[in-house]
């Protein structure tokens, strides 16, 4: 079945040279056959071997058509990368794909459940890549710290292979960091969503280690909630009134008993001020950082250091008129 949509979809790749023409060759041709319309979208990661210099050649006249090429200038998180792509794409949906990892034939069971009404689908593979310990170890803590701060559970509701719709591509662009917001938004958001689950075991041979995750994991934790910076400010507030209540206590030891070690009063007096000042000092402080990190906006996240289009574009070709060829009759009767 052929779905009548123009589809984007958007490939994160970083030193793959080796892999690329196969992939994206495989990934046209099978896209040609699913959807009307369609465009590949490649993310190059900041690559240190000749990735871009091989996509920059798959986009010329002799190459594969609907390919879009972005070479970022330095390395970001993968939902940063991703999100280069989805800003610069044109389709009615959005798929975005890990090569390594998700597989490309569940696309028509995601776009059936996005044309029947779904904002996001996501196909979630019970097949997991290899992992190491600490990161089994450290991705239970997280789900279990996350669900307990947003009330989400992110092993069940969220999956980085997906299809968005331009509804909720537009809404992520209202705010201020958009490329943030695409990390939780799409399940935290209160949008139409679905879940695929399928079975495929995963191309990649590098094990997943606690390191490559837990930036990304502080990131999304920080970004969709203010629980961890709430914390502060309430271990701030509890530090001042400790702080506050220890002073009336030494006030109150000082009046009521008569053998009071000499100075000790003075010197508790003197430490409570201090730390009483201090967790005022960091209260303010605190509240004053969440505000700001909710109003801020540092200018892009990314940079873009080249760009590339294919010279073939099926969309423009299927527009070509071809002129009517002339019969021999037609010919024989122009000349009388």
């Amino acid at each position: 079945m052929v779905y009548p949509v123009f589809l984007s979809v958007v490939y994160v790749v970083k030193n793959q040279e080796n892999q690329l023409t196969e992939t994206l060759d495989k990934s046209v041709s099978y896209l040609s056959g699913i959807v009307e319309d369609f465009e590949v979208i490649v993310v190059d990661n900041a690559s240190a071997d000749e990735s871009v210099f091989k996509l920059s050649t798959l986009t010329q006249e002799n190459g594969l058509p609907n390919l879009q090429v972005y070479a970022l200038t330095k390395t970001v998180d993968r939902d940063t990368a991703a999100w280069v792509g989805i800003e610069n794409s044109l389709g009615d949906f959005v798929a975005v794909i890990n090569p390594e990892e998700d597989d490309i034939n569940q696309l028509p069971a995601l776009i059936e459940k996005a044309v029947s009404g779904a904002d996001v689908v996501f196909g979630k593979n019970i097949t997991k890549p290899k992992q190491s310990l600490f990161y089994k170890l450290g991705e239970k803590f997280f789900n279990l710290l996350f669900k307990s701060f947003n009330g989400i559970n992110l092993t069940k509701e969220i999956s980085q292979y997906r299809i968005v719709s331009k509804k909720v591509i537009n809404f992520i662009l209202q705010h201020p960091q958009p490329a943030i917001t695409y990390r939780h938004l799409p399940v935290t958001g209160g949008f139409k969503r679905s879940t695929l689950t399928y079975e495929y075991r995963p191309q990649r041979s590098k094990k997943k280690k606690l390191g490559d995750s837990f930036d990304k994991g502080i990131r999304i934790l920080v970004s969709t909630t203010r629980v961890p910076m709430r914390l502060v400010t309430a271990l701030s507030l509890f530090g001042t009134l400790a702080n506050l209540f220890y002073s009336v206590y030494v006030l109150f030891v000082s009046f009521s008993k008569t053998d009071v070690e000499p100075g000790w009063v003075s010197l508790s007096l003197q430490q409570s001020g201090m730390f009483f000042l201090i967790s005022l000092v960091l209260l303010v402080l605190g509240e004053y950082i969440l505000q700001m990190a909710s109003l801020s906006n540092e200018g892009p996240a990314y940079n873009v250091a080249q760009e590339y289009t294919s010279a073939r574009v099926t969309r423009r070709e299927k527009l070509n008129i071809d002129e009517p060829v002339a019969t021999s009759a037609d010919e024989k009767q122009g000349n009388d």
